[in-house]
């Protein structure tokens, strides 16, 4: 039965561009999104050279170790679906880019604290995946940190505390504003 209906030339035709073509989609698909899921991607925009300069300064571009968290690292998260939802989300910035709402330096600080406020409020939600994929208690030396540091890492583990708790403003600036 199924031979027969394959013997047709447009059912054949068909199934080979389906086939091709789901294939060519999906491919695309994955270089787009790893095409945005790039540092040189997403500070192409005028309005992202504000915290392009704060992440510049910060210990996650340049440290002692030459390891290097990028934007998509700590805004992105590393699996589906979930990376496909916050590329989604991303088209208000997009939009936002596009309109202008935070093209200047003035505008941007009149943004920072609601956008800083959205980002901190995606990663309580999810724990501080995004700075976990790196950091881990399990993982730190804890006898060659400070001691406050050595003490409200353990507390914050013993509590199933998370990082973005206690680590608001470790690569870009405070918001004026900010009470915490």
């Amino acid at each position: 039965m199924i031979w027969n209906w394959l013997k047709n030339p447009g059912v054949r035709w068909g199934l080979i561009v389906g086939v091709v073509g789901t294939f060519v989609g999906i491919v695309g698909f994955n270089v787009v999104v790893a095409h945005t899921n790039t540092m040189e991607f997403c500070t192409s925009c005028h309005s992202m050279s504000y915290p392009l300069a704060e992440y510049k300064k910060s210990f996650h571009y340049k440290n002692t170790v030459g390891v290097q968290a990028g934007c998509p690292d700590c805004h992105v998260p590393h699996t589906y679906p979930d990376l496909l939802i916050a590329k989604v989300m991303a088209a208000k910035d997009v939009y936002g880019e596009i309109m202008g709402h935070i093209e200047t330096p003035e505008l941007y600080e009149k943004e920072r604290l609601t956008m800083a406020k959205r980002v901190w409020a995606k990663m309580e939600a999810t724990e501080s995946r995004e700075c976990r994929n790196c950091h881990d208690f399990e993982d730190m030396l804890s006898d060659e940190q400070g001691r406050r540091a050595r003490r409200k890492h353990s507390e914050a583990q013993k509590k199933g505390g998370h990082c973005i708790q206690c680590h608001k403003g470790v690569v870009h600036e405070m918001p004026e504003g900010y009470e915490g």
